[in-house]
């Protein structure tokens, strides 16, 4: 068998390659006509020509910064070397939007109906706080479930068909304006309250914050929800009273959240959280468009797939237009390009503060590079809207939604959205859980996988090993979406995670 080339060309266009490996000084590269000047880490670019300083740099065929200075064949292209620049971008609206290739029947997998029609992949009972103020009142209601394998003591021991109690807890609520800020915070938290997948909710506050449940109640349409109960803790009389009765309604639904059964549905039930973090220089090579393939059989499916960290799509967001519907949709995500500009540059900073330093520790050097890796989730299908952070999706397909960048934050706006499951790939390794939708782990690398394998579900890297190609490895994935949505469990589910990750977008100063 003939040995594998030490890099990756993605395109003909490029001016650089990507190592597979650690290659070393003065080793030839294959195919380009070039030797290494200096080791090159895993990941990260060998220049294959020479770029004059001011010149663009290409990956993917597109362009991820300038030179900085001159840039020699065979150097390794990082932050030394490469920076941002100016560069224009041709939005080019709908220019390549076409007609989606449908899948009739579509697959299914075993969900749960609600009696609404909407359909649940897990099955919880939830304590959403108002206010910081509360969030141990609802941890102390929330824990009295808490399966415990160390002892006997398990309240949910005869409700087999219930996933858990869980508390979503967060730090805002209080000390911050009653306008754009409180508004966003509302919306994320009735999301959540309104999730298929939870059997019922309460609603916990302490009494005096501004984000008052009245309010919160009225403005999101939550009174007379049957399944959502709400109480403070200063109208009930304290700790001990709120908790006893918090237990109480929790007693009083467990029968009906476990007379949930499975059934089979069709995959356009299917609302799928796309997210990578901790990225590495082949997360736009393996998991990014493998997922990406796997998203266009989600869609083909009748299914929906969100795309989400608005900073991490800058300086690729041409791409999208041209994918988009109409003009109209377009033009809603460029618009949102220029609030971020602004929103950076008002708090002091600026978009190309990302990466993070794991990130370029991984071999990725602007954003505009993780950016077009990072788009590659969302496949080839059209974009067919653009949505508000943490607002409700309601249609079919391939939608895009306004969250910064940071993991937690951005997948608990997309999940308040609907999302009821979490494809979250990893080049650098992630353990990120999010109850109560399951959070499946792709791999970049096998490497990776093998050394957190207890925290991975898939290994993407065996398209970088040659062993299935993009494609082949998006099928994969789409399988084990439908048996996730099914009710197997993630290994971010085994271990627990999901609570302490709920992590509303806060905006504003405090006060």
């Amino acid at each position: 068998m003939s040995t594998p080339p030490l890099t990756i060309r993605l395109h003909p266009e490029d001016g650089v390659v990507i190592a597979r490996a650690d290659v070393l000084a003065g080793t030839p590269i294959r195919g380009e006509g070039v030797t290494t000047a200096g080791r090159i880490p895993p990941g990260h670019k060998i220049a294959v020509r020479p770029h004059a300083e001011g010149e663009p740099v290409r990956r993917y065929g597109q362009i991820i910064g300038v030179a900085t200075r001159p840039i020699a064949p065979g150097e390794h292209v990082h932050s030394h070397n490469l920076g941002m620049g100016e560069h224009s971008r041709d939005y080019a609206f709908g220019v390549e939007a076409k007609p989606t290739a449908m899948i009739d029947p579509p697959a299914t997998f075993q969900g749960i109906l609600r009696a609404d029609r909407r359909v649940a992949t897990r099955n919880y009972i939830g304590v959403l706080t108002t206010v910081n103020c509360s969030a141990t009142v609802a941890q102390y209601v929330a824990d009295a479930f808490r399966r415990n394998p160390f002892s006997n003591h398990d309240l949910l021991a005869d409700f087999p068909n219930v996933d858990g109690v869980v508390a979503l807890t967060h730090k805002t609520g209080c000390g911050m304006s009653d306008l754009e800020p409180l508004r966003l915070l509302r919306r994320t938290l009735a999301g959540y309250a309104t999730h298929p997948n939870f059997a019922a909710i309460i609603v916990l506050g302490l009494g005096c914050e501004v984000n008052q449940i009245p309010g919160l109640m009225e403005s999101e349409g939550l009174d007379g929800k049957p399944r959502v109960r709400a109480m403070t803790i200063q109208s009930t009389g304290g700790t001990a009273k709120t908790v006893a009765r918090g237990v109480d309604f929790v007693r009083e639904v467990l029968a009906d959240a476990n007379a949930a059964t499975r059934t089979a549905v069709p995959a356009s039930h299917l609302s799928v959280a796309l997210q990578c973090g901790g990225s590495d220089g082949y997360s736009g090579i393996t998991a990014n468009p493998a997922l990406g393939a796997a998203s266009d059989l989600v869609v083909r499916n009748g299914g929906t797939v969100i795309l989400s960290e608005t900073p991490e799509t800058y300086g690729a967001e041409h791409l999208l237009t041209r994918r988009a519907v109409s003009e109209a949709v377009g033009r809603k995500l460029v618009e949102l390009m220029a609030w971020w500009e602004d929103y950076t540059r008002r708090n002091g900073g600026e978009l190309d503060d990302n990466p993070s330093p794991g990130n370029k520790a991984g071999g990725l050097t602007t954003i505009l590079e993780k950016s077009l890796g990072a788009m590659a989730k969302a496949g080839t299908t059209n974009l067919v809207d653009v949505y508000r952070y943490a607002e409700t999706v309601t249609a079919k397909g391939f939608v895009f939604m306004d969250t910064p960048g940071y993991d937690p934050v951005s997948i608990t706006g997309q999940v308040a959205g609907g999302a009821n499951l979490v494809c979250f790939t990893t080049g650098r390794g992630s353990v990120y859980g999010c109850k109560p939708a399951p959070s499946m782990k792709l791999a970049t690398n096998t490497s990776m996988y093998r050394r957190m394998e207890d925290d991975m579900d898939i290994n993407c890297g065996t398209v970088l090993d040659g062993d299935e190609s993009v494609a082949e490895c998006g099928a994969r994935i789409f399988r084990e979406m439908l048996e996730v949505a099914s009710g197997k469990r993630t290994k971010s589910e085994q271990w627990g995670f999901g609570a302490e990750e709920f992590a509303p977008w806060v905006q504003g100063a405090t006060m």
